[in-house]
């Protein structure tokens, strides 16, 4: 499985530099903070298209199953990413509010790359939406996403016990009880 981390808050680019994965034109349209900590151009992510991407995507559960050898790995680990929302939800509201960069990237990163690890497509698109804006210092405008991020975040839980967490012994939607 590939990863999109895009890099993790050890550190982070260097000023004037673009982050992992953006571009020097991307960059200039505010993927990069300046030196003085002042957004380079206008706030680029726009977050409308999001809600276009599915909430789960089947097929990234799928491939992380085939990757474990069908071993319920893949199922354990999305009843722990379901299980674990809430704190990892508070912990990166809770920085981003306070405007603690280094906490709130460390957040952000983590439900990126876990998010997408169990295929919520939506809510890991979001986090790495909230990262730039995080890189960037602009803190107001992550607080803003954070009520979309609280909103994804929760149907992406349900959806995953609805369709594939084994909360009741069954198994997926349509499988009947597992074995």
């Amino acid at each position: 499985m590939h990863s999109q981390d895009s890099g993790s808050s050890a550190g982070g680019p260097a000023p004037g530099h673009p982050a992992a994965g953006i571009t020097p034109d991307a960059a200039g349209a505010g993927g990069v903070a300046a030196p003085a900590g002042r957004p380079v151009g206008p706030p680029a992510p726009q977050h409308e298209a999001v809600g276009l991407l599915p909430l789960v995507d089947a097929a990234v559960l799928e491939e992380l199953e085939e990757e474990l050898a069908g071993t319920g790995l893949a199922q354990r680990f999305a009843r722990d990413y379901a299980a674990m929302w809430d704190q990892r939800f508070t912990r990166l509201a809770a920085a981003v509010e306070e405007h603690d960069g280094d906490s709130a990237l460390d957040a952000a990163i983590s439900l990126k790359i876990s998010s997408a690890m169990v295929g919520g497509t939506r809510l890991a698109r979001l986090a790495e939406l909230l990262e730039a804006m995080i890189r960037r210092g602009d803190f107001g405008q992550g607080q803003e996403l954070m009520r979309q991020v609280a909103r994804e975040g929760g149907l992406t839980i349900t959806e995953l016990r609805s369709s594939y967490i084994f909360d009741t012994g069954r198994g997926p939607a349509g499988q009947g009880p597992s074995n």
